[in-house]
């Protein structure tokens, strides 16, 4: 009968690991494993109610329970060292109570167990990477014979089972922290006025300047190349200004052949010239009460100079046709991707106009010098065009990423943008890849970025180097999971060891990597004989 029983336990612990590990394998959403992972407890321990806790801050909260209701979940936090669950956290070591009813350590916090109720209760904890991460517990009921020794064994095996899952779990939780401090970076005005992203030295400067000069209503002058974002820069400061909500009115001086650009631009009357047919408003009567931005003013002949240096002076013009004097209220912002000062030396720009609109100057920086915004970027335009296209894009590849960075970009944010564009559009994983971006970004000739350079390296290094990108990409794509890096590849377990162990690759480094981000440092093990505190736990001793 002793052995028929031996068996039978033997059996269902079997069935319990088996059902566990094929739940891991196939279950990609860690919530959803965890839900699992209590169900096959409750159908083959006949356990009453269980609940697997995670850490966080030195607080233990319940992930994933089985018998309790929402209310009962909502109550079960513990301290590190509080209660049975805080002691196992604290400790590492896996705890037994016979009968709760009569153990007074027993909290009874989550008010699920009824008075004078006979439950046994077993609590083992967590354990990822050699710290206490969370505790995986068990209600049941009190059995004549049980052995629950035996039951906390198979516990503990269970939730090393699952902390991986659980270590993902928390990892897209942080993530999802990180990005949401992000997002309310971003959206700050006091950190970054307006639709403007970006984090380098040279960006904040001109937050700076918008901030000082956008309360007044001071002619600001915007210089820098193409593609810069220097009309995000004069919709920040319209935005930080007192005209916030009054027209925006927006020409480009280029755009237009000289001969319409005054009529644009001031507006004419009926046969001022072949075609005017009837009474037309310009821009300057558009902008009254708000702001007038001059796109590429350099560009302006000097006829319309003439007239835009007397328009900044008096605020006062006349429509192309007409002598009647008209007024309007506007506050000037100028940009141009023109050297003014040379076009002055040549005589192509007036130096009384020019001093008009200089009065205070924003230079927006080329792309190429603000390399360390350049994910910033890209991560900002495949968020805009997954919603803009309903995709779900999740990622920057490594290699995508090193493509940016060495890329030269002579159209600046602009070309970036088209490129991210472009990329979101031909994705099929989620994911940003080499291959998705433009085949200006894939040949180094025109990158001004050689695949060959002289002196390159020989062939086997660099195909070397290119592999273990790819390894170290699916390894990241894949949680450091070995074996599932493996299939994505199409390589046999027995040669992603081999390989890992070639290119010098510890998996385990990146189960914590955020997406698109760097691996993780490895941790150092604990002393000898104990275990490495969970995260917010404090060290002994200290």
């Amino acid at each position: 009968m002793a052995d028929m029983e031996a068996r039978s336990d033997f059996s269902r612990e079997v069935a319990v690991i088996r059902e566990i590990s094929s739940a891991i394998v196939h279950e990609r959403d860690p919530q959803r494993l965890l839900g699992t992972v209590l169900g096959v407890l409750n159908q083959r321990m006949g356990m009453s109610r269980g609940t697997i806790t995670l850490l966080h801050d030195g607080t233990l909260t319940i992930e994933a329970s089985q018998g309790l209701d929402a209310h009962a979940r909502s109550l079960g936090r513990y301290r590190l060292g509080e209660g049975i669950t805080g002691r196992v956290a604290e400790t590492g070591r896996p705890e037994i109570v016979a009968d709760v009813s009569a153990d007074p350590r027993f909290l009874n916090r989550t008010g699920a167990r009824a008075a004078g109720e006979r439950v046994a209760f077993i609590c083992v904890p967590v354990v990822l990477r050699d710290a206490v991460i969370g505790t995986l517990s068990i209600d049941r009921r009190v059995e004549p014979g049980m052995d629950l020794g035996r039951d906390a064994a198979l516990l503990e095996i269970v939730g090393n089972l699952t902390a991986g899952a659980v270590g993902m779990l928390l990892q897209g939780q942080e993530e999802r922290r990180a990005l949401e401090d992000e997002n309310r970076r971003l959206r700050d005005l006091s950190e970054n006025p307006g639709e403007l992203v970006g984090n380098c030295s040279a960006m904040r400067r001109v937050y700076a300047q918008i901030r000082q000069v956008a309360p007044s209503d001071a002619t600001v002058l915007l210089r820098g190349a193409t593609g810069t974002g220097k009309e995000l820069v004069a919709r920040a400061i319209v935005r930080l200004s007192g005209r916030a909500g009054k027209p925006f009115v927006a020409l480009n001086c280029a755009a237009l052949p000289e001969a319409l650009v005054e009529s644009e631009l001031f507006g004419h009357e009926r046969g001022a010239f072949t075609g005017a047919t009837g009474r037309r408003i310009g821009r300057a009567e558009e902008a009254d009460g708000g702001t007038l931005f001059l796109d590429e003013v350099g560009d302006l002949s000097p006829q319309t100079q003439v007239k835009l240096l007397r328009f900044l002076q008096e605020r006062t013009f006349c429509r192309v046709g007409s002598n009647k004097e008209l007024r309007a209220d506007v506050r000037f912002i100028a940009a141009t991707s023109r050297d003014l000062e040379a076009l002055m030396r040549e005589g192509r720009f007036r130096e009384d106009l020019y001093y008009r609109l200089n009065v205070f100057p924003i230079v927006m920086p080329d792309l190429a010098a603000r390399r360390s915004d350049i994910v910033l970027l890209a991560e900002h335009f495949m968020a805009k065009y997954a919603v803009k296209y309903r995709k779900q894009m999740t990622r920057l590849s490594t290699t995508a990423i090193n493509m940016l960075m060495a890329y030269h970009w002579p159209g600046n944010v602009r070309e970036l943008e088209n490129c991210i564009e472009r990329a979101v559009l031909t994705s099929t994983d989620g994911a940003i890849h080499g291959y998705n971006l433009p085949a200006s970004l894939q040949t180094g000739e025109r990158a001004g970025n050689a695949l060959l350079p002289e002196g390159h390296p020989p062939l086997r290094v660099m195909v070397a180097s290119y592999a273990r990108e790819l390894i170290v990409d699916a390894l990241k794509r894949n949680g450091g999971n070995l074996s599932a890096a493996g299939r994505a590849l199409g390589v046999s377990p027995r040669m992603m060891d081999y390989n890992v162990k070639r290119y010098g690759i510890t998996p385990e480094w990146y189960r914590r990597t955020p997406a698109g981000g760097s691996p993780a440092e490895p941790t150092a093990r604990p002393p000898r004989g104990g275990r490495r505190p969970g995260p917010g736990r404090p060290a002994k001793g200290r």
